[in-house]
């Protein structure tokens, strides 16, 4: 078996399947076939998938459509892990991912459903630890302790969110491995980590997959559900800041050409600060919605207003004459090519 992965966290069900169906396009070597997939769900149940070749294109399924995307309460489950690899293992497929829902649940990669000295299955021994009491640590350095030449990595996760991985010292040795483990600063709880061998390229991938997929689906740096309820004003200045707590009110930015030109729709730069919301501004306004901005503009003066209303109305009563009333230059018979030519005949520029 080639890669296990678990997480913890807002939304970890979907997190790892993401990063599963991330490394099946990244990756390459063994995987895209077996995948035995569990969690635990927000009311404490344990859920199991399952799948022997396709990895995750056949590892949810509707009907007789495959590619299907997990259930709700797939994608909701605080605690989820999974083991890949390449196609037909031997079943039962949950040996590789044991789980109690009282308790946690168990991944690794190589041969974590072996036997150890003692007689007993490394993962399920794993899980029994688990289910005394001791953390993810514990458990597993006390059976690779015991194991230092079994054929195994194994990753713990129990029901406090706590995740530890970790290589017997002949994996260790191995030249294919890929490891990472990734937690969110500002979100406790949301951690995800990965073990992996013969899966290339070894070096980057679990870094690619635990932190810009798994862990950026449970804890995104976007958030669409920031919006503004009016206009904010945007003033130059030597960094880029955001007016409004969530609510952006008003924008400084560094940009010179922002504030300087009356353009449309300039980006708010991604990253601003946060200013106080007492702050005044003057400038170019901007509009966002559900984290996007959707409309920007100069700030008028009432004169302005008043100039730009005429000229509109001036454009549009122009426009009307030119096509309704022909050119003389051309006969009137000729109604259909009157319309045509006579639309082309004022060169005057109309500026709103």
């Amino acid at each position: 078996m080639t890669m296990g992965i678990a997480a913890a966290g807002p939304h970890a069900g979907l997190a790892i399947f993401q990063a599963l169906r991330a490394a099946e396009k990244i990756g390459w070597g063994s995987i895209g076939g077996f995948a035995s997939f569990a969690v635990i769900t927000e009311d404490n149940r344990l859920l199991r998938y399952q799948t022997q070749r396709g990895g995750s294109s056949t590892l949810f399924i509707d009907g007789d459509r495959t590619g299907a995307e997990p259930p709700s309460e797939v994608l909701k489950a605080p605690l989820a892990a999974l083991m890949s690899s390449g196609p037909d293992r031997p079943e039962p497929l949950s040996q590789f991912v044991p789980g109690a829902a009282t308790a946690g649940l168990v991944t690794g990669h190589r041969l974590p459903n072996t036997p150890g000295r003692n007689g007993k299955i490394l993962n399920l021994d794993v899980l029994h630890h688990l289910q005394q009491g001791k953390s993810p640590q514990q458990a597993i350095d006390s059976v690779l302790a015991d194991n230092p030449q079994a054929d195994a990595g194994l990753i713990a996760l129990n029901r406090q969110g706590q995740i530890y991985a970790r290589n017997s010292e002949r994996v260790q040795q191995r030249p294919d491995l890929g490891w990472a483990r990734r937690e969110h600063p500002n979100c406790k709880g949301a951690v995800v980590e990965i073990l992996h061998n013969a899966i290339y390229p070894n070096a980057s991938l679990a870094h690619v997959v635990a932190g810009g997929i798994a862990l950026e689906t449970m804890v995104p740096t976007f958030h669409p559900d920031r919006s503004v309820a009016e206009a904010g004003p945007v003033q130059l200045g030597t960094r880029d800041h955001r007016c409004g707590d969530g609510l952006a009110r008003g924008h400084r930015t560094s940009d010179h050409t922002t504030a300087r030109q009356q353009q449309w729709l300039k980006a708010i730069y991604i990253g601003s600060e946060g200013l106080a919301r007492e702050q005044r501004f003057t400038g170019l306004r901007v509009v966002l919605e559900q984290g996007h901005i959707i409309a920007q503009w100069p700030v008028l003066t009432a004169d302005q207003v008043s100039h730009r209303l005429t000229s509109a109305y001036f454009c549009i009563i122009h426009s009307l004459l030119i096509t309704l009333i022909p050119h003389p230059s051309f006969p009137r018979r000729r109604k259909s090519r009157n319309l045509t030519r006579s639309s082309s005949v004022s060169q005057t520029p109309c500026y709103v």
